[in-house]
């Protein structure tokens, strides 16, 4: 462990060489496929602990390298009981190897479509948990970048179980002086100030801490629409509602904590330890009306597996982007020199 702070100047001494990873864990199944990786449920021989080992073809990581090792870095750093550990990094001649603790209560919104009683306590108990995790990631200068549903996962199949942050692909340490600007994220959850391609901070998870919130409450997104042009619109200017009947019974103070979140302006947008104090959180204002059959009877009709797991199409984000960005609408508020084929929209949540 005394080498693990030794990464500057290219130093891997962190990695564990290998020649072959199936000598130490006995593969069972796939549990994922993303872009450039493969997730397997893994045995440990000389223990016999279960982990999700992601499997990582050098060759797919030509001039990725860098994004794979940004997210090795953070995962080194971080030790929280609500997110996911990175356990050991192994490295053969063609493959680099994640160990990853095995989750394996499932994913949020399936949970909670199969509860038969659910609450705004409930709701207000989940967003506290990943208030607290990505709190603790703000206070190490990381910021997740990518916080969604699908990267929600329960820590295991117990009624009483923790919520756990998965998938730090995107995650980025804030350097000093190194301003974020990358449009990255998933449609529907990004921050106003991502797809205006305006300098970004740890604000934008704040943001996206709303939208979930928001969705756990009624069951469907703040925003949408079948045109992402328009999606992309509704976004940048902050523009969603509490719609009758839907919210007509939950609490103002949960309508409230929502607002303070998804506030256009990051810098009147509240932080996590700001919302870790508000009432509907800290203090006793979630009603524990249940809530669960229009609720998940609207997660049902929005998030239906086919539909909320299917993976974007890259090209086609990056071509409504500079749809968008041509679009006379937008006025100014789009940065026409951004180089749009930069963008990625972050499709892979493989730890699970």
């Amino acid at each position: 462990m005394a080498r693990e702070n030794g990464e500057a100047g290219g130093d891997c001494t962190w990695k564990k060489q290998v020649d072959d990873i199936k000598e130490m864990f006995e593969f069972k199944e796939v549990l994922g496929t993303g872009a450039f990786s493969e997730v397997v449920l893994a045995e440990e021989r000389s223990t016999g602990k279960m982990f999700a080992v992601k499997c990582i073809p050098k060759k797919a990581l030509k001039g990725k390298e860098s994004s794979i090792e940004n997210e090795i870095a953070v995962l080194r750093k971080i030790k929280h009981e609500n997110i996911v550990a990175l356990e050991d990094i192994y490295e053969s001649s063609n493959h680099l190897y994640l160990i990853m603790q095995l989750v394996s209560g499932g994913e949020l919104f399936d949970r909670i479509v199969e509860k038969g009683f659910y609450t705004e306590k409930d709701a207000s108990t989940l967003i506290r948990q990943v208030l607290d995790a990505v709190n603790y990631l703000h206070s190490m200068g990381i910021v997740h970048r990518d916080l969604k549903p699908e990267n929600l996962l329960y820590f295991n199949p117990q009624d009483g179980s923790k919520i756990m942050i998965s998938d730090f692909g995107l995650s980025k340490m804030e350097g000093t002086g190194d301003v974020m600007s990358t449009a990255c994220g998933t449609p529907g959850y990004v921050a106003p100030e991502v797809l205006a391609q305006k300098p970004y901070s740890k604000a934008v998870d704040c943001w996206s801490i709303g939208v979930i919130a928001y969705i756990l409450l009624c069951g469907y997104p703040p925003f949408y629409d079948e045109n992402d042009s328009k999606l992309f619109e509704q976004i940048l200017k902050a523009d969603y509602e509490f719609d009758a009947p839907y919210w007509d019974d939950i609490s103002d103070s949960a309508k409230d904590f929502i607002s303070c979140l998804m506030e256009k302006d990051p810098s009147k947008r509240y932080t996590c330890e700001q919302a870790l104090r508000h009432p509907w959180i800290a203090g006793d204002t979630a009603l524990c009306k249940n809530i669960h059959e229009s609720v998940s009877r609207q997660m049902r009709k929005n998030f239906a597996k086919s539909k909320w797991r299917q993976a974007f199409n890259a090209t086609a984000v990056v071509r409504h982007m500079r749809r968008l960005q041509l679009g006379s609408s937008m006025g100014s508020s789009m940065d026409q020199s951004s180089n749009f084929s930069d963008i990625r929209f972050a499709n892979e949540s493989l730890d699970h």
